[in-house]
């Protein structure tokens, strides 16, 4: 059968025909068929991605992104370091700061002490002085002088009174006598003051204690 229909009865096929037919067939190149993940595509070929050749790596995560990750994390961490470094800079300089000053306020009183520590002879004589009476004039007006600057200035205190109560960390007994009018060890005469620059105790105050009978 044929395309203009069936053929007549006792009439074949031209051989002629018939071998152009086939030659022709067999002249038509065969185009090339490969399978894609929709299905087959004729006269395409299937490519196959390899990693680090294209944008994106195992995972689909693009390169770009992931070396940007990399360098935030990095800066991350040198950022924290760097902060560590400076803080412990500022302790330290902290700590320096902290030292000097204990250092030169410790200077400034081992130098007022050492002056006061010069002018004790001088201050007891002025206070000798007035305990006699022979305090008077020109005299003692510098003495007062003296007296009020090293006050002042230095924060000097004289301590040591008759009637109070004896203590051995700022008083030193020269004398003890007994006495029923006390009922605890009572200073009852001072023989030199003691003198205080601060909380410091330059000189003990000497005394004559007396104790209960």
């Amino acid at each position: 059968m044929s395309a203009a229909g069936p053929v007549p009865e006792g009439e074949g096929v031209d051989p002629e025909l018939e071998a152009a037919v086939e030659s022709a067939f067999e002249e038509v190149p065969r185009r090339s068929v490969t399978v894609s993940r929709t299905g087959l595509l004729p006269g395409r070929r299937l490519r196959r991605q390899v990693p680090g050749r294209g944008t994106c790596r195992r995972g689909g995560e693009p390169r770009p992104l992931s070396q940007a990750r990399a360098e935030a994390a990095q800066a991350a961490e040198d950022l924290a370091r760097a902060r560590a470094d400076l803080y412990n800079l500022q302790q330290e300089y902290q700590g320096f700061v902290r030292r000097s000053r204990e250092a030169a306020a410790g200077h400034r009183q081992a130098g007022a002490a050492g002056v006061v520590e010069a002018l004790i002879p001088v201050l007891d004589e002025v206070e000798l002085a007035r305990q006699h009476g022979d305090l008077t004039g020109t005299f003692e007006t510098t003495a007062t002088k003296l007296e009020a600057v090293l006050r002042d200035k230095f924060s000097l205190e004289r301590f040591g009174a008759e009637g109070e109560p004896f203590d051995p960390t700022i008083h030193e007994a020269l004398m003890a006598t007994e006495s029923e009018e006390v009922t605890e060890p009572t200073i009852v005469l001072v023989l030199q003051p003691g003198y205080r620059l601060g909380e410091r105790v330059v000189r003990a105050a000497r005394v004559q204690v007396a104790n209960p009978a």
